[in-house]
């Protein structure tokens, strides 16, 4: 299986820079995720990891990644991933976000989304819940999150 978004991701990644060329073509769609400056490190149906480099730009005023820069990095993995997944008959926005602050996000992070139940094709709107763990360089998770997308059919 392969949606349109999946099909540009294994385009874009065949070429240098390519998944460089994807975040950014990601961040032009939807230009706030532009702010964390995200890399989409791989794409896959049920799952997406992406990557936000340690920089000043994401951090609050004690030095460590911002609380709001870690919600950003999840719902972008979430919606990429669901995307990325979902039948073209269907689609999807979030509807809510549930968050734990593990420990302190130093470094750079690497936010992974998974569904926690299979996404199907459905007649009806259903709610499916998408889990995002965030860790950092050590492989220690820092963040996670709970993100539930409101998926249905088109009209």
């Amino acid at each position: 299986m392969s949606t349109p978004l999946l099909s540009l991701y294994r385009k874009f990644t065949r070429w240098p820079a390519g998944r460089w060329l994807f975040s950014r073509a990601i961040c032009f769609k939807a230009p706030y995720f532009g702010t964390i400056a995200p890399r989409i490190v791989s794409l896959e149906p049920n799952r997406c990891e992406v990557r936000i480099a340690d920089r000043r730009r994401v951090h609050n005023h004690i030095g460590t990644v911002h609380a709001i820069a870690l919600c950003n990095l999840a719902e972008l993995a979430a919606g990429v991933m669901t995307d990325a997944t979902l039948p073209a008959s269907m689609r999807w926005i979030p509807k809510g976000m549930t968050v734990e602050y593990l420990k302190k996000a130093t470094g750079t992070m690497h936010g992974v989304a998974t569904p926690d139940v299979p996404l199907v094709e459905s007649t009806s709107g259903y709610e499916l819940p998408v889990t995002v763990i965030v860790k950092n360089d050590a492989g220690e998770a820092v963040f996670r999150a709970s993100i539930a997308m409101w998926v249905s059919p088109r009209k």
